[in-house]
């Protein structure tokens, strides 16, 4: 067996680390945070692979600074962050962990759904500031969940696992997707419908959508100003599928009820003005967050190495085309 050199930007979950150990030599961030492009660099160095984060920005200059790498594998089901293009120009296969945090992510958006309707964070806060006096008819009025209109946009495996958890609310499920999602019409009765309907009809809007140049800013102020007034946003795709300005004003304005978000525009960065606002939910990018999931995700990661390593077809490869092409 020959011993490879793998280099890791954070630490991981240490049953994947043994997984990992066991055949090739690790190098691991020592730091508990982002490195730079720079330090990326250094790592990589004189390495076989590179095992990043979704918060790492994998451009060409990296993937092209060592001549060795000939494996990339995402910890995360999306891979926006790296250039698959330039990977797959240097014959470099690139995986991600699909499948392994669909509950958990759809979990968070309903916990958020939930927060957001019932103002579950501005009532801790009050109730912790000493504010709460007794129960009062106007207090912390809210939105109900049940037999409401559920719209999801997006409706891929975690789409259609969010929507599946409504089953004990009794909603109208309407969905945009590019294909017809059978699942959902068979068990929900979902109907399938042009995104203004949907944004036109429904009382909680949930984005399940990956990032590309056309989900992009999908929802803007022209989408956000065809909601109901007492609609509710929820977001746990990508930041930048939302126009977070436009999400200020209609937060601001009262153009929607509120909003739940896991992800943002600029992220780590989050507008100022939307921290301000009590009407939105927020968290810190962690809808896969749990100890079962975040685990499963770190042993696909390397499971996927190993075999990228070995020169096999990853078992879950973005860019089968550099298998294909020769």
């Amino acid at each position: 067996m020959i011993v490879m050199k793998i280099f890791i930007t954070r630490k991981l979950p240490e049953q994947a680390l043994e997984l990992l150990k066991k055949e090739h030599e690790l190098e691991i961030n020592p730091h508990d945070r982002v490195l730079t492009k720079d330090e990326i660099i250094k790592g990589v160095k004189g390495k076989d692979g590179l095992l990043c984060l979704l918060s790492d920005t994998i451009d060409k200059d990296i993937i092209f600074s060592e001549p060795k790498l000939r494996m990339i594998a995402n910890y995360a089901v999306g891979f926006n962050n790296i250039d698959i293009k330039a990977a797959t120009e240097k014959d470099i296969p690139v995986s991600n962990t699909p499948g392994v945090l669909t509950d958990s992510t759809a979990e968070m958006a309903w916990a958020l759904l939930f927060s957001a309707a019932r103002q579950i964070v501005k009532g801790d806060k009050f109730t912790r500031d000493g504010k709460f006096k007794g129960w009062a008819p106007m207090l912390m009025l809210g939105q109900d969940i049940s037999n409401k209109t559920l719209g999801i946009i997006g409706t891929g495996r975690i789409g259609t696992a969010f929507a599946m958890k409504s089953k004990g609310f009794n909603m109208k499920i309407l969905y945009v997707n590019t294909k017809p999602n059978k699942i959902l019409e068979k068990e929900l009765g979902a109907q399938k419908v042009e995104l203004e309907e949907l944004l036109r009809k429904s009382d909680f809007v949930s984005i399940h959508v990956p990032l590309s140049p056309s989900t992009r800013h999908l929802i803007g102020e022209k989408q956000l100003k065809t909601m109901k007034e007492t609609a509710i946003l929820i977001n746990t795709s990508r930041g930048p599928v939302v126009d977070e300005k436009a999400l200020v004003r209609a937060l601001k304005e009262k153009w929607i009820f509120s909003a739940g978000l896991d992800v943002y525009e600029h992220e780590p960065m989050i507008n100022n003005e939307l921290l301000k606002l009590d009407n939105v939910v927020i968290q810190p990018h962690s809808a896969s967050a749990t100890f079962e999931t975040r685990t499963k995700m770190a042993i696909m990661a390397a499971e996927n190495m190993l075999e990228g390593l070995k020169g096999n077809i990853p078992p879950n490869c973005v860019n089968k085309e550099v298998f294909t092409s020769h």
